[in-house]
């Protein structure tokens, strides 16, 4: 059974789109620790990403370092965090996060943003791109 992110790549579920390239997506998380936290995932769907071959796992870090340099420029912070934890969907995905304080990066404090502004905030990163 596809994953949600194989869904969201296959475009059966909506998302905020800030990326796309032949091998890899990224979207805003729809539960974000701050306004443009973004996930990077590969479209292949690989559960974890260390079982990721070589070539896909540089490819998704390439990726998300580009992505992250958009981040930087978009929204207000002090940098961008990145976080690996892969336990809530089996398909591996790499946490951008735009960081102010530590607690930012903790997983407990999140942001409420409206639809306006998830859209606002994809196409803000995505101009950077």
């Amino acid at each position: 059974m596809a994953s949600i992110f194989t869904k969201i790549i296959n475009g059966e579920i909506p998302c905020y789109k800030v990326a796309e390239t032949e091998d890899f997506f990224a979207f805003l998380d729809i539960n974000p620790n701050a306004k443009g936290h973004t996930l990077c995932i590969p479209k292949k769907e690989i559960d974890k990403l260390f079982d990721m071959d070589k070539s896909a796992y540089l490819g998704l870090m390439e990726f998300s370092r580009d992505v992250a340099k958009a981040i930087e420029k978009a929204i207000p912070c002090e940098r961008v965090g990145l976080t690996v934890i892969g336990l809530e969907v089996p398909h591996a995905h790499v946490h951008l996060i735009p960081l102010k304080t530590m607690e930012d990066a903790r997983f407990m404090n999140k942001a409420s943003l409206s639809p306006e502004e998830f859209e606002a905030t994809a196409q803000k990163i995505a101009s950077f791109l």
